[in-house]
């Protein structure tokens, strides 16, 4: 029965830290911690990046709690097992499907594959650390969402470039007109 426990605080522990890795990439990564992230958003030069310290930060976390957990605190080995699987999926998915960072290549061309594929390409569509969509790593909403996102946000950019031009310019709204018009 134990074994059961173990493989279920395993499961639990890969779904959890998918959550966590989404709020972490959110509000961390593109937030306070976007000095090592950012590295991520550039071109990269050579095998790593400084942004793979996230990686070594939640590698170290799973070996603490391995070790201390095989040192006799139930469950904290099964909930770094659980870190680790989920790294190593991780790196399965992001690191060598989306990034490429595999010695081949290969790029889905449908299915649940390519879906997260797209997600995490439309994430590195917008430039800086504001606006991104889909932070997660083994889940993505519907690429059409995503993209429907993307569409409002820039068009409101636009709205919002057209509304500062007018107020500098002291025109009256109904006197501009939008490219479209022309």
């Amino acid at each position: 029965m134990l074994v059961l426990w173990n493989i279920l605080i395993v499961l639990a522990t890969v779904a959890a830290m998918e959550i966590i890795a989404t709020l972490a990439h959110k509000y961390i990564m593109h937030g306070w911690g976007w000095g090592w992230h950012l590295s991520h958003h550039e071109p990269r030069t050579g095998w790593f990046e400084v942004n793979d310290l996230y990686a070594v930060v939640f590698a170290v976390l799973a070996i603490v709690l391995i070790a201390v957990g095989t040192g006799g605190v139930w469950p904290l080995q099964w909930i770094g097992a659980g870190m680790t699987l989920y790294g190593a999926l991780y790196f399965m998915v992001h690191d060598g499907l989306v990034h490429q960072r595999w010695p081949f290549r290969y790029v889905p061309r449908r299915g649940y594959l390519k879906r997260l594929y797209m997600a995490h390409r439309l994430h590195h569509a917008v430039r800086g650390k504001e606006d991104c969509v889909s932070f997660g790593f083994l889940y993505a909403p519907p690429v059409e969402k995503l993209q429907a996102t993307l569409r409002r946000r820039k068009q409101k950019m636009h709205d919002e470039a057209l509304t500062a031009r007018d107020a500098a310019t002291d025109q009256p709204d109904a006197a501009v007109k939008t490219p479209r018009e022309n």
